[in-house]
């Protein structure tokens, strides 16, 4: 029993210190920082989502082209504008988008109407990456340019560089996880 009570003593004894060292004035007369832990537990981690429709605005960071490219390869972007929802950033500008060449249609002699579309997939930020449904980014040659190609040349091909400015809506909510 004695030895119980010793033990409750030492335990309170500790925590009165504890709570006299987190409370002691620092050199500068305020009171000392809260200690890291207490810190990190205030700090809010919080799943928001992003509405259906929200316009992501993005520059290619690899360039595809109907000549060169082919299904499956990858296409990365970065997000050039931060998305903000309820007053607070979610997306930050520079979030890392990856995709695929989804569809590639190279011009013909004859046929022309080079077609590319890109479908982007996921979206990472803050070290967490998430799945996303977005409409699919498509151009084809303008048919003027396809109908006037001669016979001996290829009909004018779709390029789009590194760098190239793309903006695609999502075709459903994304849900991402902001805080620490």
């Amino acid at each position: 029993m004695r030895t119980l009570r010793a033990a409750r003593l030492i335990l309170a004894a500790g925590a009165a210190a504890l709570v006299a060292a987190c409370s002691t004035p620092a050199a500068g007369g305020d009171a000392a920082a809260a200690s890291p832990i207490v810190g990190r537990a205030t700090a809010a981690v919080r799943d928001v989502t992003i509405p259906s429709g929200t316009l992501l605005h993005l520059a290619l960071s690899t360039s595809v082209a109907s000549d060169t490219s082919q299904v499956e390869d990858a296409v990365a972007a970065e997000l050039t504008i931060a998305v903000v929802v309820g007053g607070g950033t979610v997306l930050p500008s520079g979030a890392l988008i990856a995709g695929v060449v989804r569809s590639v249609e190279r011009a013909g002699r004859v046929k022309g109407g080079a077609r590319l579309v890109l479908d982007f997939t996921s979206v990472t930020s803050d070290g967490r990456r998430y799945a996303m449904s977005a409409e699919h980014f498509s151009r084809q040659a303008s048919a003027a340019a396809a109908a006037g190609a001669a016979l001996a040349t290829a009909g004018e091909e779709v390029r789009f560089p590194s760098g190239t400015d793309v903006s695609i809506p999502l075709v459903a909510p994304l849900t991402v996880r902001v805080g620490r």
